[in-house]
């Protein structure tokens, strides 16, 4: 196995139990489940901005034109980033790449903007589905992402098991 220091970049530190988790979960039909459906939105919306949503765009008056490029910008942006998560995932499980190194705070989700107010029922049906569907699929890996990467002031703490596992082996000889 290669040393793994040498694949971190100076400063950042995966424990061996995080980088389990990580491979526990490229492993996984959870994975398997919410890969499909990324890329499967990514397609949809790469279709619909290419054909239905540009004909409803061409229709909107100029304010709700404006909108309709902000909104498709960022769901474009919200789902490049889900994807790229994904296929960080990916090539963990494939063995492209060490789940330790994809511990690396470079391939966590960016945290989303603040919401902005704009009308979106002015916005084609097509392009407001399609943000409702990549924002609840960005807070699901949103969410395993903060559940597998826990924060480095974590990692100060003793894994709950692991050291119970290690006062057992003190306790009863290795």
């Amino acid at each position: 196995m290669s040393d793994l220091g040498a694949l971190l970049p100076a400063g950042a530190d995966a424990g061996p139990w995080r980088a389990n988790v990580v491979r526990d979960f490229a492993r996984s039909e959870l994975f398997d489940r919410i890969f499909r459906e990324g890329m499967v939105l990514v397609e949809e919306t790469a279709h619909y901005l290419d054909g239905p949503g540009r004909q409803e765009s061409k229709l909107l008056n100029r304010r709700d034109a404006l909108n309709y490029a902000g909104e498709s910008m960022r769901l474009t942006t919200r789902l490049m980033q889900v994807a790229s998560w994904l296929l960080v995932q990916r090539a963990v499980r494939e063995g492209d790449m060490e789940a330790a190194l994809a511990c690396d705070p470079r391939y966590r989700l960016s945290p989303e903007p603040a919401d902005p107010a704009i009308p979106v029922e002015a916005l084609p049906i097509g392009l407001t589905d399609l943000l409702e569907r990549s924002e609840r699929l960005h807070d699901r890996v949103t969410h395993l992402d903060q559940r597998m990467f826990l924060d480095a002031a974590e990692d100060d703490l003793p894994h709950p098991v692991l050291s119970q596992h290690d006062k057992l082996k003190a306790a009863f000889g290795a």
